[in-house]
């Protein structure tokens, strides 16, 4: 019998030739299989989903930008559309149940008097007419897209019956068409605006950060005098640069391109301070001893590591992106009508005395609330799920 030093027996071990089998050593659930051979985005989708309030949230944004696409369609009135006896309008209230029958969404009659004591429009029912609402229905003309004609809308009131569910503004439009038209704009300019500044802030942050040395140098000088103007009065002295002889397409572009070029500076010094560190580890020392270029190593094997602080920059870019043109459009320097974006309709909001006598002109600043608590949790619940620590 073989013993140690201390006079113990050692137990003997044997080795065999059979080929290895897996499954006898230890029998693998499919759960644990599934698991094993999970892919990363796999995991991060996993770990997403019990995130229920961010879950929520990304159904909800993703409905919201899908909802764009067809705004002609989902808007009661076309945009042009104006109701001249019914300005300034209250919101007018849906019904479900007339005289205790159920009779389904319906509206009263809308009747408009003019009180000579106030020198105000006032609205009242007239519940003698029970409009029921259509859906799918045939109503305003519209053009979708501006490529082919249309009239079919979600919901609409019959013929001789109006439907302001948020009011109208001083020229009898509808608010919650001018809503639903307005979140194509506020919400498209911050995708465009944050793929503009996401790609600069990668690739000047990334060079400077894997280089050092006189690029880094000179991009944090560049940082530094940018973040130096003051935010808004920088937006406000840009936006006034834009020729007031461009056409509505050309406003939209000019924005959202000083947007994205003001909003760089951050990501980008964020994404620098990372490489900084990271391209000292191990794993990329070998790939540059095995050939590696510089742009596949940061774009392979540095800015996976930073992933999760990539997501929560790129969901608090873009609400912020809203909330510049919202307010640049609030001030009179941003988006100008014709074009109806959610700035645009708060900009006739400025008068306290107009929000005094008919608040539901701020509606507007509603959507623009949700949408970026929306960002904000869904950005929360990505960050947590790609960041394994």
């Amino acid at each position: 019998m073989r013993t140690d030093l201390t006079g113990q027996a050692l137990r003997e071990h044997w080795v065999t030739d059979k080929p290895f089998d897996p499954q006898s050593i230890a029998a693998i659930t499919p759960d644990q299989e599934r698991y094993y051979f999970a892919s990363q985005w796999q995991l991060i989708w996993w770990r997403f989903k019990r995130h229920r309030l961010a879950l929520v949230c990304g159904v909800f944004l993703l409905l919201m930008y899908a909802s764009i696409l067809i705004s002609e369609f989902m808007a009661p009135y076309a945009l042009p559309t104006r109701h001249t006896n019914f300005i300034y309008s209250p919101p007018q209230p849906v019904h479900l149940i007339h005289e205790g029958e159920f009779i389904g969404p319906f509206v009263y009659g809308w009747s408009p008097t003019l009180n000579m004591t106030k020198l105000l429009r006032e609205y009242s029912e007239d519940r003698s007419q029970v409009y029921p609402l259509s859906f799918f229905c045939k109503g305003d003309p519209y053009s979708f897209w501006g490529l082919w004609q249309g009239d079919r809308h979600l919901f609409c009131a019959p013929e001789g019956a109006t439907l302001f569910i948020l009011g109208t503004d001083r020229l009898g439009r509808d608010m919650l068409s001018r809503i639903t038209y307005g979140a194509r704009v506020s919400l498209t300019i911050g995708l465009i605006g944050i793929l503009v500044s996401f790609t600069l802030g990668i690739i000047i942050g990334g060079l400077a950060g894997y280089y050092g040395g006189w690029i880094d140098s000179v991009v944090q000088r560049i940082t530094e005098v940018i973040q130096s103007f003051p935010q808004l009065p920088l937006w406000m002295a840009l936006s006034a640069i834009l020729p007031v002889t461009w056409s509505p397409l050309w406003v939209f572009f000019g924005i959202t391109l000083i947007l994205a070029m003001l909003d760089w500076t951050g990501l980008a010094r964020a994404v620098r301070s990372k490489l900084l560190s990271l391209r000292e580890e191990d794993y990329c020392l070998a790939a540059q001893l095995m050939g590696a270029k510089p742009h596949r190593i940061i774009g392979r094997h540095l800015l996976p590591g930073l992933f999760s602080h990539l997501i929560a920059s790129v969901t608090l870019s873009i609400p912020a992106m809203i909330l510049g043109e919202t307010a640049l459009s609030f001030l009179g320097l941003g988006l100008r009508p014709p074009i109806t974006s959610w700035g645009v309709l708060l900009n006739e909001a400025q008068n306290i005395n107009v929000v005094a006598i008919y608040p539901w002109l701020m509606f507007p600043v509603l959507p623009v609330i949700v949408i970026i608590l929306a960002f904000n949790f869904f950005g929360d619940g990505l960050r947590d799920a790609a960041d394994p620590y």
